[in-house]
């Protein structure tokens, strides 16, 4: 069980200035009461016949009273000032004491009024401390949990628990890391506050993402062979908080600055992914898993943007990314430079090796590292496996180096209904947006397409004995029947 806490004792210092303001007082008494701080108060604490002075002191220099309230309106300001009255006596008290108590917070102004000008009335003591303001009604009620927060030394910002030094500071782990947080703090400012240079600024930050990938390189050795799959693991997540940087990325391209522009910017962000799927021209040996971690990682990146663009509905972002080719340099298949996004989805042979060597038994290793590592995202993967879903179509529809296989969709039901967007385009208006995305001139065209890939058995992934169920995660039957 937790710790009971103590009730904080709370005396408070104001100045008679009228009947409205007494009772005031004693309502705002009164509410500190009913959140646990035992309130000390002249109204229910000094008794007839105490000196009024010796009982203010007292209270103030007791050292079981925690916290000091002094309620400021003009009256109070003006004797404390001149030290008149009670609250002048108060004054002459109070002042040393705030500059020679170890704990300052102990003491605290009230704003219960302001002047002509909307100062604040403040005793001249008291000018340039932080003060809680209750002479607006609108704000009172934040401001009063604040002074009970500040009561019972329960802060609502507290200092987080202090971490250890970053890893990117110790020599050993130096060459894997890449010095983006700048940039990628001035790109997002720059894009979610529509500055004329957002683009610019996101094209920096991502030259330092692509500047950073040669220090994620691997190589097999004889020695590691056997389990390098572990050195790709690693290696991916590794890179996972410069993932979590462009995932925010993605999502703020999209929520603020979808242009053709940026969507040509992130279509040559991961076109110069490519040259990292093979090995380097002055490599002498190299095996095809020595790439894996690259193509996991460009692969999950491609996902995410697809997710951002489909889920704020920026379907001409999307459709670029899937319909523009890509230039790819590869040198074991001269005269075809350009290919379809495809060129993105692989087969990782290291994630297939542990699946066995592990014997793991899983349908697919990838789209399990896919789904655990979604979890902290912000992104529901159920918008990834939408954008897996349409990648297939469109991988399907444009097939000529290989097709898009949708991992992700071993976690597809089958009695499982259509994705967001294909349930929308049950209305024939909404299917008008989805045709540049789908490569379709028409509903018919589409459902043509589909009613021939399901026909076609070969062509539809299969996970054992779960097949994908194409026609209903597009909403085949219902699609443009309504307006």
């Amino acid at each position: 069980m937790s710790e009971e806490l103590a009730n904080p004792k709370l005396f408070i210092s104001y100045c008679w200035s009228n009947q409205d303001h007494e009772s005031w007082v004693v309502r705002f008494a009164e509410e500190l009461v009913s959140q646990g701080v035992h309130v000390i108060l002249d109204k229910w604490d000094l008794k007839p016949g105490n000196d009024a002075n010796d009982f203010m002191e007292s209270m103030v220099k007791d050292k079981t009273v925690t916290k000091v309230i002094m309620i400021c309106d003009e009256s109070y300001v003006t004797k404390s000032d001149g030290r008149k009255g009670g609250a002048g006596t108060e004054a002459q008290i109070i002042t040393p004491e705030i500059y020679t108590e170890t704990k300052q917070d102990k003491f605290v102004a009230i704003v219960r009024e302001r002047d002509e000008q909307g100062k604040p009335f403040l005793p001249t003591y008291y000018k340039g401390r932080i003060y809680f303001d209750l002479s607006d009604p609108a704000t009172y009620a934040e401001e009063f949990d604040k002074i009970v927060r500040w009561a019972w030394d329960k802060p609502y910002h507290q200092r987080p628990a202090l971490g250890s030094a970053p890893s990117f500071l110790k020599a050993d782990n130096a060459p894997g890391k890449i010095a983006s947080v700048v940039a990628h703090r001035r790109a997002l400012e720059g894009i979610r506050g529509g500055a004329s240079n957002a683009v610019a600024l996101a094209g920096e930050y991502l030259e330092i993402v692509i500047g950073g990938l040669e220090s994620f390189r691997l190589a097999t050795s004889d020695q590691h062979r056997e389990t390098f799959d572990e050195i790709v693991i690693a290696s991916i997540e590794e890179f996972t908080p410069y993932r979590n940087e462009l995932i925010e990325l993605f999502a703020a391209i999209a929520r603020h600055m979808p242009t053709e522009t940026m969507a040509e910017l992130l279509h040559r962000f991961f076109e110069r992914w490519l040259p990292y799927f093979q090995a380097p021209e002055i490599a002498r040996s190299y095996s095809e898993w020595d790439f894996d971690n690259y193509r996991f990682i460009a692969h999950e990146l491609f996902l995410y943007a697809m997710a951002a663009f489909l889920r704020f509905e920026k379907l001409d972002m999307a459709a670029y990314l899937t319909n523009t080719e890509y230039y790819f340099r590869d040198r074991l298949a001269a005269g075809s430079e350009m290919r379809s996004f495809n060129v993105l989805d692989a087969h990782l042979h290291s994630l297939e090796h542990r699946n066995k060597r592990m014997k793991l038994g899983r349908f697919s290793l990838q789209a399990d590292m896919l789904r655990e590592r979604n979890q902290g995202t912000g992104v529901v993967f159920h918008h990834l496996m939408a954008a897996d879903f349409v990648l297939f179509l469109r991988g399907i529809a444009q097939e000529r180096y290989g097709s898009w296989w949708p991992d992700t969709l071993v976690y597809t039901g089958r009695s499982e209904g259509p994705f967001e967007m294909f349930a929308r385009a049950k209305s024939a208006k909404y299917f008008e947006r989805l045709k540049g995305l789908l490569g379709v001139d028409s509903a018919s065209t589409f459902k043509t397409f589909i009613e021939e890939l399901v026909a076609n058995r070969d062509r539809v992934p299969r996970w054992h004995v779960h097949t994908l169920n194409v026609g209903g995660l597009c909403g085949l039957a219902s699609l443009a029947t309504s307006p």
